[in-house]
């Protein structure tokens, strides 16, 4: 009896001391921001439109569940387990894409689409791609945005571009990979901003020159 008592007690402990060093081996995910910069412009424009609400972009699902997205090869898709993005990244484009828009001047009001169409113009987009791209041993990251916009009076697609930003990384870090997409976006939204300037800039003065030989 004293024997099983013995073997009892060794057991409980040493299943305690399992748990124990179970519970000390739990890894908790680290969280990463997307700190997209603003491309300044060197001269705010005047206005060409009034008012533009921009609506949320979409993404694809893999995109949207929080793991940083990897292709271990371009047919392949796998997630980092433990390494999250803080913020949903169609919420930091979109954010992004209105801060750059505003500093732009291109149109007399920019404002987050509420879901009422009380705006001239809505520009919709898509996050195509953020993940990395591992090739052999070169790691990249991949970029591409899509976005239209569209005269909500009369329907007609005033504007649509994509997008797209390829940079080699010289040294694989999850902090490496996160800074290296903030700095790809800032310039995927600064070209497609730049774009929808540039094509609503020549729409108008063609606007101009027409009303002027009527």
């Amino acid at each position: 009896m004293r024997n099983s008592k013995l073997i009892l007690t060794i057991g409980l402990v040493t299943a305690i001391v399992s748990l124990a060093g179970c519970a000390g081996k739990i890894r908790y995910p680290s969280y990463y921001v997307l700190n997209v910069p603003t491309v300044e412009p060197a001269t705010r424009s005047a206005p060409i439109l009034g008012s533009v609400a921009v609506r949320e972009f979409d993404a694809p699902r893999f995109l949207r569940e929080g793991p940083i997205a990897y292709r271990p090869s371009p047919e392949q898709l796998d997630f980092y387990d433990y390494h999250r993005w803080a913020e949903d990244p169609r919420r930091v484009v979109t954010a992004a894409m209105v801060k750059q828009m505003r500093a732009r001047g291109i149109f007399q009001s920019v404002d987050v689409f509420d879901g009422r169409a009380s705006s001239e113009c809505l520009l919709t987009g898509t996050v195509d791609h953020l993940e990395e791209v591992d090739r052999g041993t070169s790691v990249s990251i991949e970029v591409t945005l899509t976005a239209r916009l569209i005269n909500l009076r009369s329907g007609e697609v005033l504007w649509q571009d994509t997008s797209s930003q390829t940079a080699k990384l010289d040294q694989r870090s999850v902090p490496g990979i996160a800074a290296e997409m903030s700095q790809d976006l800032g310039i995927a939204i600064g070209h497609l901003v730049s774009s929808m300037q540039d094509r609503l800039t020549v729409g108008s003065s063609s606007q101009n020159r027409s009303n002027t030989e009527q």
